[in-house]
């Protein structure tokens, strides 16, 4: 089996590099560039008021960088923007906050302040699907395949660990364009699932946040470019064990680093082994007869 996941694994890393040199590949990367990643809570608000909402921005933000219009008659969706302003080192708030307040914590000259979030205030945004204009450049990175047998076989492996797995429906979601997410420090480790019409590619995900439970429960931030090209190397070498086409893995990767092929060969170990061990365990739940042909 090494043999066969090393293969895998360079094929992966070709593909990778192959992107660097895909026009429109690049061209999706920089449109997709332009979009904020909001918190959990504008997530929430945004799921909330616009459940079918993909990509959102302001006003000015879809005519003036994507060349598209907010149709007439359009609501709005609302939600919290930072204020950013000089923040006083002792209380936190602006100078004209901390001039009323009896803050007397701190010597530092207020020309000297740094800027930091004060405050928040609502602004509206708008979905795509409320805009009209240039389209957006769209690249598919969904898996393919019959995955009728591997995707029950690997909810098993996670519900026998243990995880906290559950498949959500669409109007349930709150994760934005998320197909996935998994919260890996968490007691037990969550992982929730976007059911879609597309059983592969939700596999595939399901694999990739399996990967992440297994691998990254001491994450940090500074680290999450690299903890998803793991991940997403684990689940392409797991899907083509099974049979799924997930050749699009190369688009996710070289998405998410400029070092993606380094880093896959650094911590190649990590990525072998855990793809190993979830490919055994998942064995384990699949009889001969159901398994790919491919695969044995």
């Amino acid at each position: 089996m090494s043999g066969a996941i090393d293969d895998w694994l360079d094929q992966l890393c070709e593909g990778v590099a192959d992107a660097a040199t895909n026009e429109q590949f690049q061209q999706w990367l920089d449109v997709m560039s332009r979009f904020h990643e909001y918190s959990t809570q504008n997530q929430l608000l945004i799921a909330l008021q616009n459940p079918d909402a993909t990509r959102v921005a302001g006003f000015n933000t879809w005519r003036e960088e994507f060349d598209r219009t907010v149709q007439k008659g359009e609501q709005a969706i609302w939600i919290w923007a930072p204020i950013m302003a000089k923040q006083c080192p002792a209380c936190g708030n602006s100078p004209s906050y901390c001039e009323r307040s009896a803050c007397e914590g701190t010597d530092v000259p207020t020309d000297e302040w740094e800027r930091g979030v004060v405050a928040f205030k609502p602004v509206p945004v708008f979905d795509v699907s409320q805009t009209e204009g240039e389209p957006l450049p769209e690249v598919d990175m969904a898996a393919s395949g019959d995955a009728s047998t591997f995707a029950p076989a690997l909810e098993a492996v996670a519900q026998g660990r243990g995880y906290d797995y559950s498949l959500v429906p669409e109007a349930e979601w709150m994760h934005g364009s998320a197909k996935g997410v998994c919260a890996p420090m968490s007691n037990p480790p969550v992982i929730e699932i976007l059911e879609c019409g597309n059983t592969a590619d939700q596999t595939r995900t399901a694999i990739h946040e399996f990967a992440h439970a297994e691998l990254h429960a001491e994450r940090s931030d500074d680290e999450l470019s690299t903890t998803e090209v793991e991940a997403e190397a684990v689940a392409y070498v797991v899907a083509q064990h099974f049979g799924l086409d997930a050749s699009n893995s190369a688009l996710y990767v070289a998405a998410w680093s400029g070092e993606a092929v380094d880093t896959i060969d650094e911590r190649l170990g990590r990525i072998r082994r855990t793809a190993r061990e979830l490919i055994e365990a998942v064995r384990s739940h699949v009889t001969l007869e159901e398994e790919p042909a491919s695969s044995r």
